[in-house]
């Protein structure tokens, strides 16, 4: 600080302070700040897109061929963090570099601006990078949410699908995805009356052409419910068994011992289709977890090598 004297016209002593803009310079250089911040997400928006093609490159649909998934994933999370390595060490050295020059402030204090710069600019960088990629975090976190969801509930939900009983549908995919689920359950109910035509009289052949439409949906429906009960009973067996014998050459006891094999048939079905569900679920919810952990790890990265090389930038910018 300066101070100077002078006399005004009535002989009265006037002292006027003035400060050195050195002396006035704002600790935060937000210019730098937010140029470094706009490299930074650049960077890293180029290197994501060049990062998708390369990707996508390796990966084929074809068995056998193209890298492996967990190839693709230990890929994919080593160019994530040497896209942060990368963005972040340019942006934060622009920083440090074009930030206003602290003559006054000792070399402790100078240290912390120029860090706190870099932190700042990959702070404001990552905020322009996420508003840029909202649907790709999005889309990881509702994974990971409807993964978990699935594992808890999809259970029940994947034995109505796969056995055509789901839900009424409401949408014209619905419908599509119903009718391809009851064909499998038509095809359990077409080997429930199948017949030995080498052995079949025709007067078994007329009965069975003039009602077995109405008797294969009754049946139908018996299997929709002991499904969800997971048991098939007695009283259901004989009568089913009843309706397989009017329809084939089978005696009762031989038709109630198709429609337990049928019906045992269909439950292992079932289940394989849910756990096949399940185990499809957990691996996206793991997918979800370690997807968010690795950002995480990246991101953090990326803070420390901005902050770091705008403390050399700095230096560069006081030579």
């Amino acid at each position: 600080m300066a101070t100077s004297t002078s006399i005004d016209t009535r002989g009265q002593v006037k002292q006027d302070i003035s400060t050195s803009p050195a002396q006035i310079a704002s600790a935060v250089s937000w210019g730098a700040i937010v140029a470094g911040a706009a490299a930074i997400a650049v960077l890293s928006l180029i290197l994501l897109i060049l990062g998708t093609g390369l990707g996508l490159s390796l990966v084929s649909p074809w068995t056998h061929e193209g890298i492996s998934a967990t190839a693709f994933s230990v890929s994919a999370i080593g160019w994530l963090t040497f896209t942060q390595f990368f963005a972040s060490g340019v942006g934060g050295y622009i920083a440090g570099r074009l930030r206003t020059k602290w003559t006054t402030a000792p070399a402790d204090e100078v240290y912390f601006r120029d860090t706190a710069h870099g932190f700042l600019a990959w702070a404001v960088a990552t905020l322009i990078t996420a508003v840029m990629l909202t649907s790709v975090v999005g889309s990881i976190i509702t994974g990971g949410i409807q993964a978990g969801a699935t594992v808890a509930g999809g259970v029940t939900t994947t034995a109505a699908a796969t056995a055509g009983i789901g839900i009424a549908p409401t949408m014209q995919s619905s419908r599509e995805n119903a009718g391809a689920n009851n064909n499998m359950m038509n095809y359990f109910i077409d080997s429930l009356f199948r017949r030995d035509l080498s052995t079949a009289s025709n007067t078994a052949q007329e009965t069975r052409n003039g009602g077995l439409g109405e008797n294969a949906l009754e049946v139908t429906r018996i299997f929709i419910n002991s499904i969800q009960a997971e048991s098939l009973p007695e009283e259901d067996i004989r009568y089913v068994g009843q309706l397989v014998a009017q329809h084939t050459d089978l005696t009762q006891q031989e038709a109630e011992k198709r429609v337990k094999n049928i019906f045992a048939q269909l439950q292992e079905k079932l289940q394989k289709g849910e756990a096949a569900a399940k185990e499809a679920a957990d691996q996206a919810r793991k997918a979800s977890a370690y997807t968010s952990l690795w950002l995480f790890v990246s991101l953090l990265i990326g803070a420390f090598i901005a902050s770091y090389t705008a403390t050399y930038g700095g230096r560069q910018r006081d030579l």
